[in-house]
């Protein structure tokens, strides 16, 4: 299974789109592990959506697709409504 997962930083309104197998080692490397990286300087992050999927394919596809503008506007309706 793959997740495909959206982050936000409240306290630098950011948002972060990505994918992976393991959701839980990759919200630790983006909050307390990683030491390099685009995410590093707008810590801590909390996840706020995910969907998972059969095929590393399947995800990568969903994953470019909430980078485009229709979703990350259906991504911040997501963040306003919290």
């Amino acid at each position: 299974m793959f997740t495909v997962y959206v982050l936000y930083s409240n306290r630098f309104n950011k948002i972060y789109v990505g994918y992976t197998s393991d959701i839980n080692q990759r919200l630790l490397s983006h909050n307390e592990l990683g030491k390099k990286g685009w995410t590093i300087k707008f810590r801590p992050w909390q996840l706020v959506y995910k969907e998972e999927y059969e095929t590393k394919a399947e995800a990568m596809k969903r994953e470019k697709e909430l980078k485009t503008a229709t979703g990350r506007n259906f991504i911040w309706t997501l963040i306003k409504a919290i």
